[in-house]
């Protein structure tokens, strides 16, 4: 530490003010922040791998010359073992999502986006990031290759599947594997592959945009790992339509630097989910099984989870034995998926398990409204505090929907969130860090998407939401602001905005 202290010290003339340690990834590094009088930092990093350190040194140099957003390095000590690097902060992308994350991968626009704007940097990294680069320099070696594909393949044999009471041949399992990664490695790219691509190596500034680190493991590869790795991570749970509109981005900024078949890409990728997902469960199954680590033990349910999701689609393995194998692993019961019980009333009657109502001729047409096709619709999102009435339906049309939000937890019990709203960044952290809220807002949703829809297709003009809540200040305005954003968002409607006990007036206009 004296060493590092005083590389910092010479390079930037002054002793350190602070030193704080910072907990390492799964490398032997170790990370430290000093901070100057002035109160700015700079990180320091000892590595006991000179090759290891030789990497990353020389990558994030090759992408800082190239405009690509990695920390840039500030000083090398002379044996190369020590270096200071610039500081981006102590938000991860991984910390952003905590929300959606704890919510069981519900995530809220602001999360989104922070996806949305990471995953657009990712080809810019590949494929600028590989040009001009010399790549004898990435650790431990220059390219994914057969071996190296071999090594993940039986890591997962050997610390997963073998942990199991899955009976396999070992010649015909073996084989199927020399077929895999001859096909993983068969499409030479030129791109740089990242391999540790994942939301804890991304940092984001105050501004939420995403900077990239620890890619001292990169070597040259295909661009569908890092896709594969990244949207298929067990812990994150991202929707099939969220992989699906991240992947959209993707590829229309891969396009901006290279040709891109689709139809290929996408084959490719499933072959690298099916890959990675292997992968991840050779880890876990090490780190589970036989080191009892909780969290990777906690991954597998996930993780195992996907696999089944890939499996279910024709071309999800295109290896009939290994395919064999991994259906009856899936078939294990410590594999078994929960299935929902039939919910049981207190009255003692259990709820349809599916609607036991069949239309019959005789039923006749259905009526509808004299106020069908007037169209266009406007939806009115109210905020209030139970203890001064419910808002006044204006338009005559009844009042809508009042949904109470007191089952929720109340940042107002706190005296630092006693000032502001539910529009203000603290408490929206607060409650979404929380995750209560999501789930409310979850179901609000779902209810709302359902008659928003049905009221454009009959052409109703007005439907209203009112939250409720003790003060109508912090969960009230929190869920009033998000479903009408939601709302306007998704359907390109018109949406009046009122917080009553705070005096706020908004409108998000029609877009469509």
């Amino acid at each position: 530490m004296q060493q590092l202290t005083a590389l910092y010290t010479a390079y930037s003339g002054v002793t350190p003010k602070a030193v704080e340690p910072i907990a390492g990834s799964g490398s032997n590094r170790h990370y430290v922040r000093f901070t100057s009088p002035e109160g700015k930092g700079v990180i320091g990093v000892v590595g006991t791998s000179l090759d290891e350190n030789h990497a990353f040194i020389t990558l994030a140099r090759h992408f800082a010359a190239k405009g690509l957003p990695v920390p840039r390095i500030l000083a090398v000590d002379a044996d190369g073992l020590r270096y200071l690097q610039q500081d981006l902060g102590s938000r991860s992308l991984f910390d952003a999502l905590k929300g959606g994350r704890d919510a069981g991968g519900r995530y809220n626009e602001a999360e989104k986006e922070l996806l949305r704007r990471t995953i657009s940097e990712l080809p810019r990294l590949q494929i600028l990031g590989a040009q001009g680069l010399d790549f004898s320099v990435c650790y431990p070696q220059a390219e994914m290759d057969e071996t190296s594909v071999f090594f993940d393949l039986n890591y997962f044999k050997y610390c997963f599947l073998k942990a199991t009471d899955v009976d396999f041949h070992e010649l015909r399992l073996e084989a199927a594997f020399k077929l895999f990664a001859k096909d993983l490695t068969n499409d030479a790219q030129g791109a740089f592959l990242y391999r540790d691509f994942q939301a804890r190596n991304v940092m984001l500034d105050s501004e939420g945009k995403p900077h990239f680190i620890d890619f001292q493991g990169g070597r040259r590869g295909p661009v569908q790992y890092d896709l594969a790795s990244f949207l298929w991570q067990a812990s994150a749970r991202y929707s099939p339509e969220l992989r699906e509109e991240l992947i959209g981005i993707y590829l229309d900024n891969l396009r901006h630097y290279i040709e891109v078949d689709e139809n290929r890409f996408r084959a490719r990728l499933r072959l690298f989910v099916l890959f990675r997902l292997l992968q991840v469960l050779g880890a876990y199954g090490f780190r589970g099984y036989f080191e009892r680590k909780k969290h990777f033990i906690e991954s597998i349910p996930p993780a195992m989870q996907n696999l089944r999701t890939l499996l279910s689609e024709p071309d999800g393995c295109p290896y009939p034995y290994l395919r064999e194998v991994l259906e009856s692993l899936l078939a294990q019961p410590q594999f078994q998926p929960e299935v929902p019980k039939p919910q049981i009333r207190k009255d003692g009657y259990r709820t349809a398990e599916e609607n036991i109502y069949k239309a019959h001729p005789a039923d006749g047409p259905a009526t509808f409204s004299k106020f069908d096709g007037k169209g266009p619709l406007v939806v009115r999102v109210f905020s209030f505090s139970f203890r001064k009435g419910i808002p006044e339906d204006e338009s005559g049309n009844g009042g809508g929907y009042v949904f109470d939000c007191r089952s929720t937890h109340n940042p107002g019990r706190y005296e630092p969130y006693k000032q502001v709203t539910g529009l203000d960044e603290s408490v929206i952290r607060f409650l979404e860090d929380d995750g209560e809220i999501l789930t409310f807002l979850d179901s609000v949703y779902r209810l709302a998407d359902a008659h928003v829809e049905r009221y454009l297709q009959r052409g109703f003009t007005d439907l209203m939401f009112s939250f409720g809540c003790t003060g109508g200040q912090h969960r009230s305005v929190y869920s009033a602001q998000h479903l009408a954003e939601h709302l306007n968002r998704k359907y390109g409607i018109r949406v009046i905005i009122c917080h009553r006990e705070q005096g706020i007036h908004s409108e998000l206009p029609a877009t469509q």
